[in-house]
């Protein structure tokens, strides 16, 4: 039995701005056939060659599973980004061709659940369009609020028009109180799914847990990492030797990638474990939402993407 290849090359069939700073995209397979099957909650992780290296970003799939003619993304345009969201929305245009890695999913829906709610902040939203089109077909129960800014509510609105409006709920304030009513009514049976800024995901988690949720019922992805920067410190990479100068607004990882050396990622948000690297001196800061305490207590692992050094130097198995 011949394998499957684990990379693709994908042509974009269109490249469409929503707003200044969203962006759709729509891939077809570039030797032409069906794109490889996915899920709800699936993502796409394109090999990205900005100058000088090649990022490994992942970004949702918003296309319905079932139609597997295409797959599509949103990408929202970083402030100040010279990286993947930069190089999407300035370099890449209908008829490109760019390689990816197979659809993988960390954030699967639960097929059992009774009733499926969702909240989402943001770009957030971009894993439950899939997941909206898989209930509709499969006729099951749900409900999703999404939280947004005023000037991006019309772009949301869009997205979510062809499902019936007593199902999606927009907001532009995070109304805390509102969030717990919605949370407080749920029937049996409901497993509730966030995603988004870790602030709102943080307030929708502890607040259903309060009300008595089982935390097998609670399942969340997260799309921006903690808090940004922090004191600049040196990566030693224990196996070649190199010493990585990480500044103050530059991530550990993004330091790493940019002295040419391949980190293993994915998310990029401290949420799916992708990039966890022992480290062998130094204390990590931790800002990752996948090490339990007993791990972060050992000061024995990392999550390079979203968490730094509480020491001049860090040592890194890499």
């Amino acid at each position: 039995m011949t394998a499957r290849p684990r990379i693709m090359a994908l042509r974009v069939a269109a490249a469409i701005p929503l707003s200044p700073t969203l962006k759709a995209f729509t891939f077809i397979p570039a030797d032409g056939g069906l794109v490889p099957p996915s899920g709800p909650g699936a993502h796409l992780r394109l090999n990205l060659p900005v100058p000088g290296r090649t990022l490994k970003n992942a970004y949702s799939l918003i296309s319905n599973p079932q139609d597997r003619s295409h797959h599509s993304i949103i990408v929202r345009r970083v402030a100040g980004s010279k990286g993947g969201s930069a190089f999407l929305h300035e370099e890449v245009q209908d008829g490109d061709v760019i390689e990816a890695g197979l659809p993988a999913n960390l954030f699967p829906v639960v097929r059992t659940a009774r009733r499926h709610l969702m909240v989402s902040g943001g770009i957030g939203l971009t894993p439950f369009l899939a997941y909206i089109a898989a209930f509709e077909a499969a006729g099951t129960p749900w409900e999703l609020h999404h939280f947004c800014r005023p000037d991006e509510r019309s772009v949301f609105e869009g997205l979510l028009a062809r499902y019936p409006a007593s199902k999606v709920n927009i907001h532009c304030d995070v109304d805390l109180a509102v969030l717990e009513e919605v949370l407080a009514r749920q029937p049996l049976g409901t497993h509730f799914y966030t995603c988004g800024p870790a602030l709102l995901m943080d307030s929708a988690i502890e607040r259903a847990a309060a009300l008595g949720w089982p935390r097998s019922r609670l399942h969340s992805e997260s799309f921006g990492g903690a808090a940004e920067g922090g004191e600049p410190f040196i990566a030693v990479l224990r196996r070649s030797g190199l010493e990585v100068m990480v500044g103050a607004d530059t991530s550990l990882l993004a330091a790493i990638e940019a002295a040419g050396v391949e980190a293993p990622c994915l998310c990029r948000g401290g949420a799916c474990g992708q990039c966890l690297i022992e480290v062998a001196e130094g204390i990590p800061e931790h800002r990752d939402h996948f090490l339990d305490g007993e791990e972060r207590a050992s000061n024995r692992l990392i999550m390079t993407c979203v968490s730094r050094s509480r020491t001049a130097r860090l040592v890194l198995d890499l």
